[in-house]
């Protein structure tokens, strides 16, 4: 096939890739929809990909991965600096020299009978300053079909390049699937990715969490701007006016059901709205006003399927019904449609399993989907898609929202009183174990700013970063803390979560705006029971305000178990916050307890 590009340096690398890969055949991905509809009809006939019923999952596939490749590997994963110091305590490292080393023995000759695919990607916006290029070789259909849904693909993106040599080079192969060589390689001095042995989707669409978050966190931190694991959402007061916050959150948090939230009816009627920017990922640059502006990079959601409903996020599953892909879930052989635990109470007699079993829903007692399962779907199929999810400019954020899992410790809400304490409060950011966690229940585990596994460099040197981008924005948006899962004394959730989340992120808003009151606590300000809005929940005033506790041993405790983290971060800490620790030492020993009424 005929090179879609005269870049020399894009063809100078892709050609060291064939020379290194040796495929029998060259197919450089246009976009067009006549090629991945011929690569979709290929892979259908190799079982690579299984059409669904076209009635009522019109442009959907089925996608099954092997058994032992069915999660992100993280323990696989490396980053790969000159300097292993760089790379900081809380990734894995190997040196460039041997990560390469290594690679190469397991691609050579990897493709040989297969055809490689090409594939020029955009990370945002094609066109946008904000966006970023990327190329994908791999050998994998499922992989160009699915970038196509993740990313915006093709011929208009060689456009924008033209003969530049800023672009992402990513290397994806299947090989030969062994567990025992699989690997993700991140050289972020190189600007270049290298995935071998799987076909699970976290693993092998680089654009994702290996470009857009661990390689860009990188660049971010080169050249001035911010790559962060974080939603966007808008809110639409009744005036039509939106404000836009980012909000990060480790896993099994609610991050998806807030991007997508829907407001309680007394909102509704009153005209407020929410619209979805991003679920996941979102880059944070300075503009002239001085405020951080966001764009989402993805162009779909790569969402965990069990557990997605009509009850628990109406907007996700929705925009499931078309042009996407499953994989492994239960798949329905009477009408060639798909299932997961938790979809409705109805599961499938006649079905296979994701491993692709015989599997009959109302006897057995395996699970049908992985609960890793996924769909990968198109953001312009969610009904509350923001107007402005593809701005070139991206949309202006008021306030960026942490959240933890936490029974006792972290109030419902709280605001830091500077962008650094902010820092600090992102710094510290953790969840509690639960039940359906492997180890102890209860026990926390730190992930600053919903990071741990993302940040492309040194974690210390990105809470500088973090410290810096503050520095430089005369109007940095409000850094808030919320808890959902606090717990009443019988392990209870006392706060009813999901769509009366967004009495607090309206308390939030307001904040922002200097609209609502709070009270300065030995955290930060919390709110008064009378600042949030109630109306409609079946809450006492005693509850709320036992949500808005701060449990100073609870706290105490907390302190410890930051300073054990700080310590296993080393010196790279910023001593700013080493001050709003001591800060926060300081204020707990002057109290035992703090309500706020």
């Amino acid at each position: 096939m005929q090179n879609l590009t005269s870049n020399l340096n894009v063809l100078k690398w892709t050609d060291e890739i064939i020379a290194l890969t040796k495929p029998s055949k060259v197919m450089w991905i246009d976009g067009s929809e006549e090629q991945l509809n011929m690569l979709r009809e290929e892979a259908c006939g190799t079982g690579e990909l299984i059409k669904l019923n076209q009635e009522k999952y019109p442009g959907c596939y089925y996608h099954r991965s092997q058994k032992d490749d069915v999660a992100r590997m993280e323990d696989k994963t490396y980053i790969c600096t000159s300097n292993k110091e760089d790379a900081g305590p809380t990734n894995n490292w190997k040196s460039p020299g041997d990560a390469y080393k290594l690679g190469r023995e397991i691609f050579e000759g990897s493709m040989q009978g297969r055809t490689m695919y090409i594939i020029p990607y955009s990370m945002g916006p094609i066109g946008s300053p904000f966006s970023k290029i990327g190329f994908e070789i791999t050998d994998s259909i499922y992989v160009v079909v699915s970038m196509n849904i993740m990313t915006r693909i093709g011929k208009k993106v060689l456009d924008v390049l033209g003969d530049s040599n800023d672009f992402v080079r990513g290397l994806h192969g299947k090989c030969n699937l062994d567990i025992d060589k699989r690997y993700i390689f991140h050289f972020p001095e190189d600007n270049t990715i290298w995935s071998c042995n799987s076909a699970y989707g976290g693993n092998v669409l680089l654009g994702k969490k290996c470009f857009a978050l661990r390689i860009a966190s990188y660049q971010g931190l080169k050249e001035g701007w911010m790559a962060e694991h974080m939603l966007i959402l808008g809110i639409e007061n009744p005036k039509g006016e939106i404000k836009y916050i980012a909000a990060a959150f480790p896993s099994a948090c609610g991050k998806t059901n807030l991007a997508m939230l829907i407001p309680p009816e007394l909102y509704r009627k009153k005209g407020y709205k929410v619209w979805t920017v991003g679920d996941d990922i979102a880059w944070l640059r300075i503009k002239e006003d001085g405020r951080l502006w966001a764009i989402n990079p993805e162009a779909g959601f790569f969402g965990v399927a069990p557990g997605t409903n009509n009850k628990s996020n109406p907007n996700a599953l929705m925009s499931t019904k078309k042009n996407a892909i499953f994989t492994n879930v239960a798949y329905n052989l009477d009408d060639d449609t798909v299932w997961w635990e938790r979809l409705d109470n109805n599961p499938p007699e006649n079905a296979l399993d994701w491993q692709g079993n015989p599997w009959n829903g109302k006897k057995s007692k395996e699970k049908g989907a992985h609960p890793n399962s996924r769909f990968t779907a198109p953001a312009k199929n969610c009904p509350c898609i923001s107007k402005e999810w593809e701005s070139p400019e991206g949309v202006p954020i008021s306030a960026i929202i942490f959240g933890g899992r936490r029974a006792r410790t972290a109030p419902l809400v709280y605001q830091s009183r500077s962008w650094q304490h902010g820092v600090f409060v992102g710094s510290t950011l953790a969840s509690e174990t639960t039940a359906a966690a492997a180890g102890k229940v209860g026990v926390v585990r730190r992930d600053p700013m919903a990071m741990i596994p993302f940040i492309g460099y040194h974690a210390g040197d990105y809470f500088g970063h973090w410290l810096e981008m503050g520095r430089k924005a005369s109007n940095p948006p409000e850094i808030f803390h919320v808890n959902w899962f606090r717990t009443n004394d019988s392990g209870e959730f006392i706060w009813p979560g999901f769509g009366d989340n967004f009495r607090i992120l309206e308390w939030i808003i307001n904040r922002c705006e200097n609209k609502s009151g709070a009270e300065e606590a030995v955290i930060g300000y919390i709110p008064r029971v009378k600042d949030i809005n109630t109306q409609g929940l079946d809450i006492t005033e005693d509850t709320l305000k036992d949500l808005l506790t701060i449990d100073s041993s609870s706290w105490m405790e907390d302190v410890k178990n930051i300073e054990e983290f700080y310590a296993k971060i080393g010196n790279r800490i910023p001593a700013e916050l080493y001050k709003e620790l001591n800060k926060l030492k300081s204020n707990l020993s002057k109290i035992k307890e703090e309500s706020i009424a």
